[in-house]
């Protein structure tokens, strides 16, 4: 995202005049969700100074609705960013035995953060459960393909079938279990502040079939370029 990046980070650049980050909190809060856990690293001082909490919901509701947020601020503690399961992690004792999480960078405007989806998934015996995206262009290939409702590793495709693939959107339910023995091996609250990314836990899991995935076809932008941003802001 150079050299936009190199003075903003990227969950505070504007698509239509607001952050991609008040974009994403805004949907959570609109759906009922009350609290949200903030990961900062790169240029996190920005971020922890932009929002304010309680934080205001833009709403069409009538009774005024806001989200308490938390900062587990990997800059500060760490000097840098945990990855992504790092950094999880690092934000589980924050978190509920259950939780969303999404990515910083992405648009995904129609996208409903379901209560319905919540207690379904909280009820199941999967320990995550994935929203796939048809495979952007810079993403042809795609991460993993689904078969009843389960993600599954493009390698669990034998020779004879070609799955149709998507991509992971980042967007997520987890649960604390999932950040575990034998996925996970870092202690809850990575007091190490152990960089890991969150892909191989992924694959495990799915290997046990324990990851849940649905098709999103709405909009949905990784705004990993200022070209990708210009094109949302066109």
């Amino acid at each position: 995202m150079r050299p936009l990046s190199d003075t903003t980070p990227k969950p505070l650049l504007k698509v239509h005049g607001r952050t991609l980050l008040d974009h994403s909190l805004n949907q959570l809060g609109r759906s009922g969700i009350k609290r949200a856990v903030i990961n900062t690293a790169w240029l996190g001082g920005q971020i922890r100074t932009h929002l304010k909490t309680p934080y205001a919901i833009d709403s069409m509701q009538k009774e005024a609705r806001s989200l308490d947020l938390t900062f587990s601020c990997e800059d500060l503690d760490f000097g840098g960013a945990l990855e992504t399961g790092g950094g999880i992690v690092r934000a589980l004792p924050l978190l509920e035995d259950v939780f969303w999480v999404v990515a910083g960078d992405v648009y995904a405007p129609e996208f409903d953060f379901s209560q319905e989806d919540f207690v379904r998934f909280s009820k199941s015996a999967h320990l995550a459960h994935l929203w796939l995206v048809p495979n952007p262009p810079q993403h042809p290939r795609g991460d993993f393909w689904i078969q009843d409702s389960v993600a599954r590793r493009l390698e669990d495709a034998s020779s004879s079938m070609a799955p149709k693939t998507y991509t992971f959107s980042t967007i997520a339910l987890y649960k604390k279990a999932f950040f575990s023995s034998p996925i996970c091996m870092i202690e809850a609250g990575n007091p190490q502040g152990v960089k890991a990314p969150l892909a191989p836990w992924l694959k495990e899991a799915m290997k046990d079939q324990r990851v849940g995935a649905s098709l999103f076809e709405g909009q949905w932008t990784d705004v990993g370029t200022p070209e990708r941003l210009a094109q949302l802001n066109a």
